[in-house]
């Protein structure tokens, strides 16, 4: 095998291994979701009637 070659496969198996290690990595790390969501209270009349609106 001519040194051409030998440097186009090495590079191909590191580019493969370099993204499969992504890959994992990105598998093994949780994303964290939001469990519950921030509910903020009206404070006023005016938001009150607003929320109510909105939620029909």
């Amino acid at each position: 095998m001519d040194d051409f070659k030998l440097k186009l496969v090495l590079s191909l198996l590191g580019g493969v291994l370099f993204s499969f290690v992504f890959i994992l990595l990105a598998l093994a790390i949780p994303i964290k979701e939001r469990e519950t969501e921030i509910i903020k209270k009206p404070k006023t009349a005016l938001e009150k009637v607003s929320e109510s609106a909105r939620n029909r």
